[in-house]
Formats: C-alpha cells, structure tokens, sequence
C-alpha cells in the first residue's frame, strides 16, 4: 500500500478560499476545522524492486471551501453518511436477510443515506430477478449456469464497489 504525502503548501484558488480564515485558525491552536477539500495527484514515487522503501503517492489541495456556522451541521452528517458507507459491516442470516452489526447499527440511527440504500435496493432488485430467471432455465448446462453465476457475482461486485470520481 502506498503512503500518502500531503504537499505542504496551498496555492490558487484553495489559498485564497482560506485566507480569510488564517488569523483566526492562528491565534487558536489545535482547533480543528470542517472543510471541504478537494485533492489533486501531483507525484508518485515507485521505488526500486527489493527497495526497503514504500512505494507513495503525493496529493496537493487543489481546492477547499470552508462552510459557514449554519453549514457546518449539514456538512458533518455528509461526512457521517460517507463515514457509515464506507464501514458498514454485518453479515447474511441463514434466510439470506442482511444483519448489520452493532457499530454499524448504532451509526446508521444517526445518519440515514437514503441515496445510497435506494442504489443497492435497485441493484439488487435487478440481479435477483436476472437470477430467478437464470433458475427457471431448464435448459441451462452447468456450464451456462457457471456463466449466469459468475455474471451475477461481477453484477453484484460492480454495485457494491465505490469509484472515486474520474475513477481513481
């Protein structure tokens, strides 16, 4: 796994989005600050084969806006949602019905994605008809049902991953 190295320096237009704000951050330390950011790869470092050295990817804030006091709720419960997204956790029941776990369970009673879980509902809804049809084929040879089946998971696989923009 790479590391990530975080450029030091803010330029552009992300300079001048926090300038405002630099008296303010300075004269509290150790406050923390909710923004919104956006990163740009700038440099990869691939280091030699049988190097000691891991591998690193570098990244500059390209763009950041920092919301107002009435923006700030709104903008950490997205951050909860993309939170809760990222580390849902659970398990599938004997009857197949999903069972989410605790932490997960405690999070989602805070901050509801409606987008998302609308998303996999479709998704699912989609392949679970594609396989009921699949299972009505009395034709199909194990070979055909090995091709449904995998078709199926790699349906399944492309609902569930989670691209980054421009698919990085």
């Amino acid at each position: 796994m790479p590391d990530i190295k975080i450029e030091g320096k803010i330029g552009g237009s992300a300079a001048a989005a926090i300038e405002p704000h630099a008296k303010a951050l300075y004269d509290k330390p150790g406050v923390t600050v909710l923004a919104v950011v956006e990163l740009e790869h700038t440099l990869r470092t691939q280091p030699a084969p049988h190097s000691e050295k891991n591998a690193s990817v570098s990244l500059r804030i390209s763009g950041i806006e920092l919301p107002t006091k009435e923006q700030a709720e709104t903008l950490r419960e997205i951050q909860q949602a993309l939170y809760l997204q990222r580390t849902a956790a659970g398990t599938l029941d004997e009857q197949g019905d999903v069972q989410l776990s605790d932490h997960t369970l405690e999070l989602a009673s805070r901050v509801l994605s409606d987008q998302e879980l609308s998303r996999l509902r479709v998704g699912m809804s989609q392949w679970e008809r594609h396989a009921s049809q699949a299972a009505r084929d009395s034709d199909l040879t194990i070979h055909g049902a090995r091709a449904e089946l995998r078709k199926i998971a790699n349906g399944l696989s492309h609902i569930l991953a989670r691209e980054l923009v421009d698919g990085a």
